[in-house]
């Protein structure tokens, strides 16, 4: 066990990993408020969206405008997906500067996800890495199902943590663990970090946990007692995994946040304007946001009638498929 942080960095991945499990696709512009509205919040890296093809991900079939049109901060980073040379391509063409890859530490989820082994997803890997030190472009790596796999189940740790090496040796800069399907235990975690101590980075590792199974915070108290400062969330828990059955969503952002505070550990984060953009994506998706700290919040603003909606400001939207 290592000493607490003085600091966390949060990744968002709302405008990503949360809006591509959404049931309707939202317009542009809306996508557009809603990383504005993120961008204020003290947050230093937030995903964009994904140049996976359309016909995978339709909920994110315009990330190539977003990205064009999507004012830049200065202390900000925006991260899209990319899956291959050809998605490398389109992220440069749209003016990307930071890109993520994504596989699995289980051959079965990377073929269902990507439509490919986990071999032949380092093979799409190289050009994209290449292409990335041509363009000065940053590269993030994904390893998915690190705990347990809705097909083939309990991962062992040696599983992602060989996958993550392969990332780093490949010339990721950083690579996030992800329990896909909200069904990591802290035992599981320890376990994870420990096989991976002597052979990983840790300040270059990040988790990214699901909170379906209500065990996010608590995984992510394991891995910060095991030294690792990088995790993912998402706005009011956006999001899931479209390939992963019964999976659940994403840590929220407001969640980890209010935990960071109570122990005293820097984000740079702001609650309060997480979940004013929280308030206003919930509009915007037209459903409960499921974060625990975001619901207790506008129940309590609510009450205080500190809380105004805005349906009025919102963009038309379209129906997706």
């Amino acid at each position: 066990m290592t000493a607490s942080p003085d600091s966390v960095r949060i990744v968002e991945v709302g405008p990503r990993d949360g809006l591509q499990n959404e049931a309707t696709v939202l317009p542009t512009e809306a996508k557009i408020v809603f990383l504005e509205k993120l961008a204020e919040t003290g947050l230093r890296e937030i995903e964009l969206g994904s140049f996976v093809s359309p016909h995978w991900v339709p909920q994110l079939s315009d990330s190539a405008e977003v990205a064009r049109r999507l004012p830049r901060r200065e202390g900000i980073r925006y991260t899209a997906l990319v899956p291959n040379e050809r998605g490398m391509w389109r992220a440069i063409e749209a003016g990307v500067e930071s890109v993520a890859v994504f596989t699995a530490a289980t051959e079965s989820f990377n073929r269902k996800n990507t439509n490919a082994g986990i071999e032949e997803s380092f093979d799409r890997f190289r050009p994209v890495l290449e292409l990335a030190a041509e363009h000065g472009i940053r590269v993030r790596g994904y390893v998915s199902t690190a705990f347990h796999c809705p097909f083939e189940g309990p991962v062992r740790a040696e599983e992602p943590v060989r996958v993550a090496e392969r990332l780093f040796r490949l010339g990721v800069e950083e690579v996030s663990i992800g329990d896909t399907i909200g069904m990591a235990t802290p035992p599981e975690v320890r376990a994870l970090c420990e096989t991976a101590a002597s052979r990983l980075d840790f300040a270059r590792l990040a988790f990214h946990f699901h909170d379906t199974r209500a065990t996010g915070l608590v995984n992510v108290m394991t891995a910060m007692e095991r030294g690792v400062r990088i995790f993912d969330a998402a706005a009011g828990g956006l999001g899931g995994c479209p390939y992963a059955p019964g999976a659940g969503g994403n840590l929220a952002t407001e969640d980890l946040v209010y935990l960071l505070d109570g122990l005293g550990i820097e984000s740079g984060v702001d609650l309060d304007r997480v979940v004013e953009a929280s308030i206003w994506i919930e509009e915007a998706v037209r459903h409960p946001l499921p974060s625990k700290v975001y619901i207790a919040t506008r129940a309590s603003r609510t009450g205080a009638g500190l809380d105004r909606r805005r349906s009025r400001d919102l963009p038309s939207r379209r129906t997706g498929s």
